[in-house]
């Protein structure tokens, strides 16, 4: 009975959207006599839309700033390597008395 039912949703639906589709109630959108709040509204929504793109913008060279940074890298030559690993070796923990 409740397949039944939703199968019957399903087929009016499809029903609906295609009757919709039909070029009979295609029409244009005219913004000739849009009011004056409509117009605030598309305004508003272009400037936040925009607004997006500055986050977007600063990520986006972010990410091309590490990724040719990752691919330009030099290897550390040999000599600035030994040097670290002395300095490291030095180092040993302290212990902490409570």
């Amino acid at each position: 009975m409740i397949k039944g039912k939703k199968l019957w949703w399903v087929g009016l639906m499809i029903g609906i959207f295609a009757h919709m589709a039909t070029p009979a109630f295609a029409r244009s959108i005219s913004l000739k006599d849009a009011g004056v709040a409509l117009w605030i509204f598309i305004i508003i929504g272009a400037i936040i839309v925009l607004l997006q793109l500055i986050p977007a913008i600063i990520l986006f060279f972010s990410f091309v700033g590490t990724s040719t940074g990752l691919v330009a890298k030099k290897k550390p030559s040999e000599k600035v390597a030994a040097e670290e690993k002395a300095i490291l070796t030095g180092i040993e923990p302290a212990l902490v008395k409570k």
